[in-house]
């Protein structure tokens, strides 16, 4: 992509997550986006439990399988680093 290319802005929940972006343009401007931290005690669960509505609505299996996967990575960085409830 180009430096002088227009980038798509994103919709963040948090307002201090504005600067993570998508220069590949492959979410659609203003789609509203919403990110999960290993850091958030709740991420991991929500992850697994979006990849079995994943397979219940019959979607892709590779997916639900990638996201389960990332799932067990954000537990592991847990154990390690710890985590906690969100907050502002």
């Amino acid at each position: 992509m180009r430096a002088w290319a227009k980038i798509n802005k994103m919709i963040h929940a948090r307002k201090d997550y504005d600067r993570i972006q998508d220069p590949a343009n492959k979410i659609a401007e203003d789609e509203p986006v919403f990110l999960l931290r290993a850091k958030d005690q709740t991420a991991p669960g929500i992850l697994m439990k979006w990849a079995t509505e994943l397979i219940n609505r019959g979607g892709d299996k590779k997916m639900a399988k990638m996201v389960t996967d990332h799932a067990v990575k954000m537990v592991e960085w847990q154990e390690k680093n710890g985590c906690k409830l969100p907050d502002l």
